[in-house]
This record gives structure tokens, sequence and C-alpha cells, in this order.
């Protein structure tokens, strides 16, 4: 018979049968407000430089932005069904948690090199009802995602809220596709 390593500490309450304190709420929601705020702020009072990337073989920056923003939508969409494999509403293969954690980490690391751009090269602007929505959606969509990383370490959550904030972050990913790269390739065309 092995001993249990645990037995010293088994009298004591466990911290798993505390009642959880609202922090593990408030405290992604106050830094997905603080990080949202903070980069409109920085958008807003930061004088736009105009570019700040380029890559050979694109005409455009904004090509180079659009098709990124593609890139970083496309994962984004096999995260939203690997997620429903994760969950059990589709079936899906046994690999399919790595599937999400890696079509999320590469939609991220895909999307901020064309956030960079917008923040640096253009700002927070609002000179058209697409622009402002495009703006405001742009700095949502990062204090929703460090929510959503916040809330992936938090313990004993609802089952229903991770996949809440999931479906919003993709969701204005989503609105943000189509005020920028949709927009881009219907306006100018689908080119490199």
């Amino acid at each position: 018979m092995t001993a249990d390593p645990n037995a010293p500490t088994q009298s004591f309450p466990s911290p798993d049968h505390r009642r959880p304190g609202p922090a593990r709420y408030l405290v992604p929601a106050v830094v997905a407000a603080a990080v949202a705020v903070a980069l409109g702020a920085y958008g807003k009072v930061h004088d736009p430089e105009g570019t700040a990337f380029n890559l050979a073989g694109f005409s455009s920056t904004s090509a180079v932005k659009s098709w990124l923003a593609t890139v970083a939508f496309g994962f984004a969409l096999v995260q939203v069904v690997s997620a429903f494999m994760v969950y059990g509403k589709l079936r899906g293969p046994s690999w399919a948690p790595a599937l999400h954690r890696w079509s999320g980490r590469i939609a991220f690391l895909v999307a901020v090199p064309v956030a960079v751009h917008c923040l640096y090269a253009l700002g927070y602007q609002s000179y058209s009802t697409r622009v402002m929505w495009h703006s405001f959606l742009g700095c949502f969509f990062f204090g929703a995602f460090s929510a959503k990383m916040l809330l992936l370490r938090a313990e004993r959550l609802p089952g229903w809220l991770l996949p809440v904030v999931g479906g919003l972050a993709f969701a204005v990913l989503t609105l943000l596709w189509l005020t920028s790269a949709l927009w881009f390739f219907r306006t100018v065309g689908v080119t490199a």
C-alpha cells in the first residue's frame, strides 16, 4: 500500500471547495477594457506615419494587410470548427485540441503585424463610418482576445463562458475582415 502524499493536508479545507470570487471574471474584463482603451488612445494621439512595412511581391501595404488579414481569418475559421470538435459538437480527430491551439496561435501571430501597421501607420480614424467601425472593432478585438487568454487559465469557469468569449472574438474578427480585407478586395480587386 502506497502512502498518500497529501494525507497531512487532507483535514484542511481545500481551496477548490471555496466559492470562487468575482475577481476571476473581473480581472479579465478590466484587462480587456484596458487593452482596448490603451490601443484606441494610442491610435488617436499618435501621429500616423503613413506606412510601417511592406513585403516584396505585394503591390501595396494595403494588399499585404488584406492578405495577412485573410490568412488570420482563415485560421480563425479553423479555430471555430476545431472548437466545435473539442466541445463534442462535431466529430473530429483526436488531434482537434492541438489543431485548435495552433490555429489560434497562427491567427494571432498573423494578425499582429496588421494591427501594428494599422495603429502605427494609420492610427485610430473616424473619417468614415466603415473606418470608424474598423478602428473601434480592432481595439475591441485585442481586448476580447486578452480576456480569452486570461480566462483560459482560470479554474472552475462556467462551461458556456469560454465559447461565448471565443465566439465574440471570432465575430469581431469577422467584422474586422469585412471592413478591411473584403472591402479592399471589392474596391481595388484581388491583387497581390
